[in-house]
């Protein structure tokens, strides 16, 4: 389960910027995740609630924006979203030269605090 590591990361990422604001309690964390990332949500949710407890993110919620994953065919410009993990085939032409343009993300967007 790497997202109880990576929820880990999150919050000692936002607790240090924090700290250098002088922020003693943390409101919300918004994340953005992409579905390649293959990171899960309600995961995410739930080593946020069980790392929080006793922390200045104790009474913060957390809110994800998932972001699909986007493709562009190189031959006809097509641009689509993948739908299945395993076949990087553009559905307009049949090309298999496709770009992936989105789906990679993984970062805080943003926190706020007190």
């Amino acid at each position: 389960m790497h997202e109880l590591t990576l929820m880990q990361s999150v919050l000692q990422t936002v607790e240090l910027d924090a700290a250098q604001h002088h922020i003693e309690r943390i409101n919300k964390v918004k994340l953005v995740i992409g579905q390649l990332t293959m990171a899960l949500p309600d995961s995410l949710v739930f080593a946020f609630d069980a790392l929080k407890t006793g922390t200045i993110f104790a009474n913060a919620s957390l809110v994800i924006e998932e972001r699909p994953a986007l493709c562009q065919c190189q031959s006809c410009q097509q641009e689509y979203k993948l739908d299945d993990f395993f076949q990087f085939i553009c559905p307009s032409c049949g090309s298999s030269d496709v770009k992936i343009e989105g789906g990679k993300e993984l970062y805080i967007d943003y926190y706020e605090g007190e």
